[in-house]
């Protein structure tokens, strides 16, 4: 089951694998979903949104699970399953360690306990800009089986910043990469790429340095950014997604192979920027800023369906998750 998350709550998407005629039903009415994602050891998926943190066993019925904070911005765990993490805006990073993954069976929401050390990186007092009222938020929590104890959080605008002890204490690693971070991508332990507002980042040591990969193109805007059969996938745009709509757009579909450099490849949907990924039954799947569900398939792109995207939001809010039922 693949759910997507966008501008006004959750879809269900069936048929996706087998017909390639899809099947959409809403099942989660909340505005903007920031992240849906699904953790292999923990039971079900998660929706991170403007009006809280929501879980679903069996991706139709949810539950806000009250985290402190209201607007939630990204959701990670780690790779036991025994700490879920929620990142917010403003700017927190949470932790709770007693959710059971039940979480339409009645029983309280789990307890949260705010990650203080998070508020005291010295470039706290930096984050934020004026057009954003000074607020920034944090956009990925992610983390690696191969490092279980480690957290990467991106924030925007902030930068990224690691903890190797759980989430108690952190450490800067945002010198040569671009503050304004949308996503973190987590190749390996050590090995991240970060789609910002100015260029596409990689780094393979827990980001003590940083190289950029989109040198040889003319976008510079990204989203998102996923890993394929070893293949690096991304899409990007000349201007923010508020000119999306505009001749000047120029968006792309892009690959990298050999690890340094990104390549323009055919796409069907030339005219829009893929802005969320995920993995259905073995095929990369990706969801545009206009809703379009695109495929890689062995003879290239494919469109197989689409996801309501309400108007006016284009762009800042499509998001993918695959469930295995």
């Amino acid at each position: 089951m693949l759910v997507a998350g966008t501008g006004d709550g959750a879809y269900r998407v069936t048929g996706l694998r087998e017909t390639d005629e899809t099947n959409v039903e809403k099942v989660l009415d909340a505005p903007r979903v920031e992240r849906v994602r699904q953790f292999d050891a923990v039971t079900g998926v998660f929706a991170a949104t403007k009006t809280g943190l929501y879980h679903s066993p069996d991706g139709i019925e949810w539950t806000n699970l009250q985290v402190p904070r209201k607007t939630v911005y990204a959701v990670g765990a780690n790779p036991g399953g025994d700490r879920i993490y929620a990142g917010t805006r403003p700017t927190g990073v949470y932790v709770a360690t007693s959710f059971s993954g039940d979480s339409t069976s009645g029983t309280a929401p789990p307890e949260w306990r705010e990650l203080e050390a998070f508020l005291d990186l010295p470039s706290r007092e930096e984050w934020g800009v004026p057009r954003h009222d000074d607020v920034a938020q944090v956009r990925s929590l992610r983390t690696h089986p191969d490092s279980p104890r480690r957290i990467i959080a991106g924030v925007e605008p902030g930068g990224v910043h690691v903890s190797d002890d759980a989430g108690e204490t952190w450490t800067e690693r945002k010198t040569g990469v671009h503050d304004d971070v949308h996503q973190l991508h987590v190749v390996g332990a050590s090995e991240y790429v970060a789609a910002t507002g100015v260029g596409l980042y990689h780094t393979d040591d827990a980001g003590r340095s940083w190289t950029r990969l989109d040198e040889a193109i003319e976008q510079r805007y990204f989203r998102a950014a996923c890993t394929h059969d070893g293949v690096l996938y991304t899409s990007a745009a000349r201007v923010p997604p508020n000119r999306w709509e505009d001749h000047d757009a120029d968006p792309s579909l892009l690959e990298c192979r050999d690890g340094h450099t990104l390549a323009v490849v055919e796409s069907p949907r030339p005219d829009e920027v893929v802005v969320g990924w995920t993995e259905v039954d073995g095929d990369l799947v990706g969801a545009t800023h206009r809703g379009t569900l695109l495929a890689k398939r062995t003879d290239g792109w494919t469109v197989v369906g689409d996801v309501p995207t309400p108007d006016g939001l284009y762009g800042r809010y499509v998001d993918l998750s695959w469930y295995d039922e």
